[in-house]
């Protein structure tokens, strides 16, 4: 079934699985964190430590998915003719962007009427699914190109004027500058647009680039050499553009009063859109893991490794479970129908002045991961064991 060796299968799922389960400890603090709707955790002045971590480590989780999915997208296509890898990919990204408008943003806010609709990850990797898709039907030397202008280039639109108003105004800021944006539809529908699609193609377009690196007949010295060297080049890429603080972050590093939030200060890069420097500090690091992760095989790795074989299956579950248990916690501790929509939050039963402390959603976050490891299993078996049609896209 697979043209890749067990070493790199479990080296890419593993990563996936870890950087799915870190992504549900950044959900379940929107719904449940008492502070998630009225202060920036990534604020160096007036966060505190605990919760900086509780986000910064999240920034992880989608440049990585993003990376992964298109590394899994050049190993899928040498099954394909070019043409047929190029439809799949289209037809999958189409899948994600209704997928994105529909399901997913129901998980996220309980709403039936659809009055706020998010553009977040899922609309970003469909829309970089379809235009990988049709460079992908050049060559491979056009994808790299095309990725390397991206992921390197496009923070040179922070020295541009674009337009103010109209609609070359709205897809400018939609393709390239979001940061993020709120598009009213009409009086009571609006569209927060939160992942501009350009940059998060770059990432997608790169991973397509290195896939190559993953096959069966690629050295595995020469692949954890190479990852090893990537990794590496990513951060001091970051370390390197911070320091010089010219390029790279739509917002230079302002230093502050003391060495700690000085750090966080450093730390803090721009994942709306997600600059250069922001994508050197994330996927640096999960290259790395890559490398690593080949030669680890253990119980941990395993039960990652079930959630990273269903990302998309794991990613709608996790989203209705918490808010499923969001709904149950609303009325168990006293809240009125009346305060199901506050008009304040896009979220459905979450007030804005609603939640706990940060060891509570950690707990949650534990116990939601927990409960949605069998079924993962099970689907992930099933899919494994069946060859419906649609099993392709869930």
């Amino acid at each position: 079934m697979n043209t890749t060796t067990p070493n790199r299968i479990s080296s890419i799922d593993v990563l996936r699985g870890l950087v799915m389960v870190i992504m549900a400890l950044d959900h379940a603090r929107d719904y449940f964190h008492i502070t998630a709707m009225t202060a920036d955790p990534m604020d160096p002045a007036t966060t505190t430590v605990a919760a900086y971590f509780t986000r910064w480590i999240t920034h992880f989780c989608a440049p990585t998915f993003v990376l992964l999915s298109g590394i899994s997208a050049f190993l899928a296509a040498r099954k394909k003719t070019k043409s047929a890898a190029s439809i799949f990919l289209i037809k999958r990204g189409l899948w994600l962007v209704v997928a994105e408008l529909t399901i997913v943003n129901f998980a996220l806010t309980y709403n039936p009427f659809f009055n706020f609709i998010f553009l977040q990850v899922i609309w970003a990797i469909g829309w970089s699914m379809i235009i990988l898709g049709l460079l992908s039907l050049w060559s491979r030397k056009v994808v790299l190109i095309v990725g390397l202008l991206l992921f390197l280039g496009h923070n040179v639109v922070d020295y541009m004027n674009f337009p103010k108003e109209g609609v070359a105004s709205v897809l400018w800021q939609v393709l390239l500058t979001s940061r993020p944006m709120i598009l009213p539809l009409d009086a009571t529908h609006v569209v927060g647009v939160f992942y501009a699609v350009l940059p998060w193609t770059g990432i997608m377009l790169m991973g397509y680039s290195i896939g190559e690196w993953f096959t069966s007949d690629f050295p595995a010295a020469q692949r954890k050499q190479r990852l090893l060297l990537t990794g590496w080049g990513l951060v001091v890429l970051f370390i390197l553009l911070r320091f010089i603080n010219q390029y790279g972050n739509p917002m230079p590093w302002v230093h502050q009063p003391d060495f700690l939030r000085n750090v966080l200060a450093f730390l803090n890069t721009s994942k709306y859109p997600p600059s250069l420097q922001y994508a050197g500090m994330t996927l640096g690091p999960a290259i790395l893991a890559l490398a690593v992760f080949e030669q680890v095989k253990n119980k941990w790795s395993d039960v990652l490794s079930v959630y990273g074989r269903v990302p998309f299956f794991y990613y709608l579950l996790h989203f209705y479970l918490l808010h499923a248990l969001l709904v149950v916690v609303f009325f168990l501790t006293g809240h009125q129908t009346t305060e199901i929509m506050d008009l304040r939050v896009p979220f459905q039963f979450r007030p804005m002045n609603f939640g706990y402390s940060l060891p509570v959603v950690y707990l949650i976050w534990i116990a939601v991961v927990a409960v949605l490891y069998r079924p993962c299993r099970w689907y992930n078996q099933y899919r494994a064991t069946h060859q419906q049609w649609w099993l392709k896209y869930l």
